[in-house]
């Protein structure tokens, strides 16, 4: 095997772990603290960029693979782990959470009703909103509203 492969496939393995714990802490919370019924695999899969993952790979596999000297490679590798274990802590993976789904202030219409409030998630088919109005979190389906 190259060593080029070798360290793309070295790359994306840490990096899978570190998006492991980053998408563990936005689930547990964030997506739990809101009580949004989504399962951790659709959380990652959907919301997974697919070029910082591998721009990351790219960076973590060279200095896995390239980096002769062992004391900067797990350095750098454990400043990373660390920096993804943060979100375990509940205001860093509340944090991040907010700030990649919640969108605030937000006006939503359907054919009968007009929504106004803030978006807490929006999936595949269903926006969690927060409604000011009614003061409670409703579930719009993205197929009813007006663009």
């Amino acid at each position: 095997m190259s060593k080029v492969i070798q360290a793309l496939l070295t790359g994306m393995f840490f990096t899978f772990f570190l998006d492991f714990f980053i998408f563990l802490g936005i689930k547990l919370n964030y997506i739990d603290f809101y009580e949004i019924d989504l399962y951790y695999n659709i959380l990652f899969a959907d919301n997974q960029n697919i070029y910082i993952f591998l721009i990351l790979s790219v960076i973590t596999g060279f200095i896995v693979i390239y980096v002769n000297n062992n004391k900067i490679s797990v350095a750098v590798l454990g400043s990373l782990f660390v920096l993804s274990l943060l979100t375990l802590f509940e205001p860093v993976g509340y944090a991040l959470g907010e700030a990649l789904f919640m969108k605030k202030n937000s006006t939503l219409k359907d054919k009968k009703f007009t929504f106004y409030g803030d978006i807490y998630y929006e999936g595949r088919t269903e926006i969690t909103f927060y409604d000011h109005e009614l003061k409670k979190t409703i579930l719009l389906n993205k197929k009813d509203l007006i663009k």
